[in-house]
């Protein structure tokens, strides 16, 4: 259930107490791909997630608006800072958990927000009336999310099969001549570049030509069945056995 597209009574018949939030960014993923891929990306797995899983879930509205500010030299980009973002998130479970929506996943499609999703997932299950966990879904694609890159082939895939409007082909090539070779500028493990622009001149890291709508199928079955598996993990775990912490 999409708490945008029903009305308050419909949510008030809903037996669950599990619930998902989308959370993304609008940033730059090149030439090719529209600056709310994350948010598109997110929304498509959550959605395909809540279609497999078996039984009652509620889908909150995305968050649009990430930690993204390392993008911030490509027009359009916008970022809130770390604080910020948590206590927005923070915020949005809270919501959630006082109408009784008290086991939240939040399907993050954003690699700048995994650090703060997992700080914020466990601020409010150590201090709040709710338990949190993160997903991302590019890290549950298994051999595959060693090619995630930026605006490369996962994020462009999965966007070419879910939403193939979305994605400018014809841009495909300048996208790969001008994007980089792998995210960062490393040296003894250590990420010497704070904004993308070092690293990259289009904002893009990875090939998106080797892009197609069928690896983005594969994508979204891998990544739908794993947050199907985490959820039913989460919709079981013992919560008496948490608190006592």
């Amino acid at each position: 259930m999409h708490l945008e597209s029903v009305s308050w009574t419909d949510v008030d018949d809903v037996e669950t107490a599990l619930a998902m939030v989308p959370v993304g960014s609008t940033e730059q993923h090149g030439p090719h791909a529209p600056l709310g891929t994350d948010t598109l990306n997110a929304e498509t797995v959550a959605e395909s997630a809540a279609e497999r899983f078996d039984g009652p879930i509620i889908v909150s509205p995305a968050v649009p608006v990430g930690v993204a500010e390392e993008h911030r030299q490509f027009s359009g980009t916008l970022w809130t800072s770390e604080s910020t973002f948590r206590a927005y998130v923070r915020d949005i479970v809270g919501s959630l958990a006082f109408h009784g929506f008290d086991r939240i996943v939040l399907v993050n499609g954003h690699g700048g927000n995994i650090a703060s999703l997992r700080e914020v997932a466990a601020t409010i299950t150590r201090n709040d009336d709710a338990y949190a966990v993160p997903f991302t879904w590019f890290e549950a694609v298994g051999e595959h999310s060693s090619r995630m890159g930026h605006g490369g082939p996962l994020e462009t895939s999965l966007l070419q099969h879910a939403t193939p409007g979305t994605v400018h082909e014809h841009r495909l090539d300048d996208a790969a001549a001008k994007g980089g070779d792998q995210w960062g500028d490393w040296e003894h493990g250590v990420n010497l570049a704070f904004e993308s622009a070092e690293f990259t001149e289009n904002g893009v890291v990875g090939d998106p030509r080797e892009a197609s709508a069928a690896l983005g199928e594969e994508l979204l079955d891998a990544a739908s069945d794993a947050l199907v598996s985490l959820l039913e993990t989460v919709s079981e775990r013992n919560m008496e056995a948490l608190s006592q912490w």
